[in-house]
């Protein structure tokens, strides 16, 4: 039975209406259909898939996932079944649950980018894009289209001149300064960002010398990164006009409200639907929970109403 969300959470993302403002973030929430008996799909404010390429990719070897103290360190690979899999045997049934859908698209040159939006205008069911730009380009050289600002315009500018439906970016944190990031992103079309992805990180098996995870490296994620996340969700919300999505260590509705008040206008769930696969909408109604004791009429009221001590806003 669809969860009674309460009118104070409904808001709006690049045009598309959400009934809350948490989502599940991208590789924490398979195609979004696998839990499906687990929880009310369409009581969640959006399902960012698992990320989708052009062709089907095995990811990287094992382990891929690691425990850490304050989160976990993933060196999964960008496992996935291939756009053209997911547009056929996980989207119709993912579409029928009445879930908001984001498809997120990778590649390893702008081409590919190109060439998954482009199977992805033509399926029902897709509420708008993100594009996960921390991936090495090929074509030069293997530099990251997150960490350099000509190469993210040239692949958002590609992407936004061939789709059909919004398109978010997701960001990287692994640079120097996010903002200008975020403002080439704006720049070249984007509708809006998301931030932060995870953090690059290396588990040392003290005995054996050698790193824990198959790939060596891998990404932190969950609490460990939330100061992070916050502060570059702040940053991006002040040096940008288009709406940001944050994301990074949310495990509780006061953590939603949090990112929120930095400058989000949505939020997403990652490492917390591993412990809790019901976690956006049990966010979602803690973070309802948090606006109804704080007298506030909307959580869209709530964004970018960060006050900084001796009067700094």
């Amino acid at each position: 039975m669809l969860w009674e969300m309460s009118p104070r959470l409904a808001t709006s993302l690049c045009g598309i209406n959400l009934k809350t403002p948490v989502l599940a973030a991208s590789g924490t929430y398979g195609y979004g259909i696998e839990f499906s008996d687990l929880a009310d799909l369409a009581a969640i404010g959006g399902i960012v898939v698992k990320g989708l390429s052009r062709e089907p990719m095995d990811g990287n070897a094992p382990p891929r996932v690691l425990e850490t103290q304050a989160g976990m360190l993933n060196s999964i690979g960008l496992q996935n079944i291939g756009v053209r899999a997911f547009v056929k045997d996980k989207l119709p049934a993912l579409r029928a649950t009445g879930a908001t859908v984001f498809a997120n698209v990778f590649g390893y040159a702008v081409e590919d980018y190109v060439e998954v939006v482009r199977v992805l205008n033509d399926a029902e069911g897709v509420a708008a894009y993100e594009l996960n730009v921390s991936c090495p380009n090929t074509r030069h050289g293997g530099i990251y289209f997150s960490s350099d600002p000509s190469l993210l315009a040239e692949v958002v500018g590609a992407v936004l001149a061939v789709a059909e439906r919004p398109c978010v970016v997701k960001l990287s944190p692994n640079v120097a300064r996010i903002e200008p990031l975020a403002r080439a992103a704006e720049e070249s079309g984007a509708d809006a960002i998301s931030l932060i992805n995870t953090v690059v990180g290396l588990a040392i098996d003290a005995q054996t010398r050698r790193p824990r995870l198959g790939a060596n490296f891998g990404g932190l994620s969950g609490p460990a990164i939330k100061p992070l996340a916050l502060r570059m969700v702040y940053e991006c919300a002040q040096a940008v006009k288009i709406p940001v999505v944050g994301l990074g260590g949310i495990a509780h509705g006061v953590d939603a409200a949090e990112f929120l008040i930095a400058g989000a206008t949505a939020v997403q769930v990652g490492t917390a639907n591993f412990w809790d696969p019901t976690a956006p909408v049990r966010i979602a109604r803690e973070l309802d929970g948090f606006l109804a004791r704080e007298n506030v009429a909307r959580a869209a009221d709530l964004t970018g109403t960060l006050r900084f001590n001796g009067g700094t806003s």
